[in-house]
């Protein structure tokens, strides 16, 4: 701190240094991101109060959100770092995630083969966690794919992580955002018709014909992609501690979804 009342600011996307490894974006695609934003209304909102402005600029303020979501770090850690307080690192988050959510799919090619997948988060709100498999409050977040691109083209609302994804399938709402098209998944979602699962052994224990297990392993070769799109989603070390109230977690999990996005996309 300088005297009692201002913080030095140690980060800011003035400086392209530090755009890549806190967001993993280019300089040119954070730029773009930024753009986005304010054609969503990023540069007209005011600090939560009228005729107060914001402490950062528009990049600046994009740039912490990325950084708090692949760092993790806490407010009293992630403000300072860009010279402002807790608090003001706390508005910059609620009112700029929603900003750099993905943008709904509004036409799909109809031969589009998406894969879905459920994921445990950890989430210390236990208003919506549930102690799960992990041995942890957590929540599962569905995500669908494109199987050609590997590009994320829906993200679920969070459920109870001690529910299972045939039924948070269902409950999440991703089966509306993926009506129509061929769904891939694994042998978990059983239950729903529409859905592409592998053969299953017969009940009484004979092996499968080999032309259903050259079939299987298809599958599991093209639904692989879904799996990798996670394992990259998760080098936002929010998504493996969630430490903010469970309701901004479809935000902040559609924001990241939106960054993956840009980053493979290239």
């Amino acid at each position: 701190m300088v005297g009692q009342d201002a913080w030095v600011q140690v980060i800011s996307a003035a400086r392209p240094e530090w755009i890549f490894p806190f967001t993993g974006l280019q300089p040119a695609q954070f730029r773009s991101l930024v753009r986005l934003v304010a054609e969503r209304g990023g540069d007209g909102i005011a600090d939560g109060r009228p005729g107060r402005q914001w402490a950062l600029d528009l990049p600046d303020r994009v740039l912490l959100v990325a950084a708090y979501w692949r760092t993790n770090l806490t407010m009293r850690q992630i403000g300072p770092l860009f010279g402002v307080s807790h608090s003001a690192a706390h508005r910059v988050i609620d009112t700029l995630a929603p900003l750099l959510a993905l943008a709904p799919v509004r036409k799909r090619p109809v031969e589009q083969i998406a894969i879905v997948d459920g994921t445990l988060v950890p989430t210390r709100d236990h208003r919506l966690a549930a102690r799960s498999k992990n041995y942890r409050y957590s929540t599962n977040l569905q995500v669908a794919i494109d199987a050609s691109t590997r590009l994320v083209i829906a993200v679920g609302d969070p459920q109870p992580g001690n529910r299972n994804d045939t039924i948070v399938y269902r409950t999440s709402g991703i089966a509306e955002k993926l009506d129509g098209r061929p769904v891939m998944a694994d042998g978990g979602y059983r239950g729903n018709p529409e859905v592409i699962i592998p053969y299953r052994k017969p009940t009484d224990g004979s092996d499968l014909p080999d032309w259903k297990e050259a079939l299987n392993v298809e599958h599991r070769t093209v639904r692989a992609g879904v799996e990798h799109a996670l394992a990259r989603m998760k080098c936002f070390k929010i998504l493996r501690d969630y430490r903010r109230a469970a309701h901004t977690l479809t935000d902040a999990a559609s924001g990241i979804a939106n960054l993956h996005n840009i980053i493979l996309a290239g």
